[in-house]
């Protein structure tokens, strides 16, 4: 009991050591698409998924995950986000002697947009432009005993915007622990740590970066001494998770699982999530609630596991209503994703 609790007590210090000094910056943070959630059973449950992740799609949500299945993996995730914009990810695992490693890829992406004057916006140039996102990783993952286990991930991270593009890298780490208590399950996990980011832009095609503009100096002999100023960093979304999930009830071959989680992201103020999963056999159904975000975020969703001659598949479902951002059933978030077990 002393041990849990200790346990317990350092989880709770270590999210207030790392943010001691963090204050909500609304929209200083960029790669924004590093916080959009996938798989289909971890929005169901609003995203309060931390300490409940135990599969492939650990990959995303705390990498510890990834060493409680003795099996190789495949995911698919897909994405109809707001504004017609498209996120696909995908992931594959291997188990070997020394632990658990798997290889992911995702993408965001939107249609082709018109390109619009300064100081008209009411008529395009007859250009068009389009901007994407782009994360390739790799993670390992070990269960160190029977009931802990850590895991962590390194991310390549590239953003296209029009011409222009930016890359970096990113980590992640997580860890589980299980009290042996109703399968009640602690989770931790820091994801996208890395260092903030900049565009590299040569306007005047000089080949020269970061330019000082106060020297009076033509450089380029264009007649202009103000260009290429230096660019101005952006960071990536660091954010800490600390969840908890417990079984209220198993019978047979039902269960109903809880999940709560806090969320604290450097670009918002900090964030809480619940859960709800019941599983009867091969079906399930999720329902959960993000608090304190700026829109409204209630989701529900439903899952089947078929078994089949090559593989476990499992197939989800998950809607999610975003409040004022959500015009219509059709112009909301809707994510589908499988998973394969072999």
């Amino acid at each position: 009991m002393r041990k849990h609790i200790a346990i317990i007590l350092i989880v709770l210090i270590i999210p207030s050591i790392i943010f001691a000094e963090i204050f909500p910056k609304v929209g200083t943070a960029g790669m924004q698409f590093l916080k959009l959630g996938i798989d289909a059973r971890a929005s169901g449950m609003g995203e309060a998924y931390t300490a409940v992740t135990n599969d492939i799609s650990s990959v995303y949500w705390n990498p510890a995950g990834l060493a409680l299945q003795n099996q190789d993996q495949v995911f698919f995730s897909h994405l109809d986000y707001v504004a017609n914009i498209k996120y696909e990810y995908f992931a594959a695992s291997k188990v070997t002697d020394i632990g658990v490693f798997a290889f992911s890829g995702a993408l965001l992406w939107m249609d082709w947009m018109d390109v619009y004057e300064e100081d008209n916006l009411l008529e395009s140039t007859g250009e068009v432009f389009t901007c994407s996102d782009m994360a390739v990783g790799l993670t390992y993952s070990n269960a160190y005993t029977d009931k802990f286990s850590f895991g962590a991930s390194v991310k390549y991270l590239q953003q296209y915007l029009d011409e222009y593009a930016v890359t970096g890298l990113a980590v992640d780490v997580g860890s589980l622990y299980n009290t042996g208590w109703k399968n009640t399950t602690i989770g931790m996990s820091l994801k996208n740590f890395g260092p903030n980011l900049k565009y590299e832009l040569d306007n005047d095609g000089d080949g020269n970066l970061d330019e000082d503009p106060f020297d009076l100096l033509d450089n380029d002999g264009d007649g202009e001494i103000d260009e290429d100023r230096e660019e101005v960093g952006f960071k990536i979304p660091l954010n800490f998770s600390l969840g908890i999930a417990s079984e209220l009830f198993r019978e047979n071959n039902q269960v109903l699982l809880a999940s709560l989680q806090l969320d604290n992201c450097v670009d918002r103020k900090e964030t809480y999530n619940a859960g709800l999963e019941y599983s009867m056999g091969i079906f399930k159904l999720r329902s959960g609630y993000q608090f304190a975000y700026d829109a409204v975020s209630f989701s529900t969703g439903f899952g089947v596991k078929v078994p089949t001659s090559f593989a476990i598949v499992d197939f989800d479902y998950s809607y999610t209503h975003m409040g004022d951002l959500t015009e219509s059933f059709f112009a909301t978030p809707h994510r589908v994703s499988i998973k394969m077990k072999f």
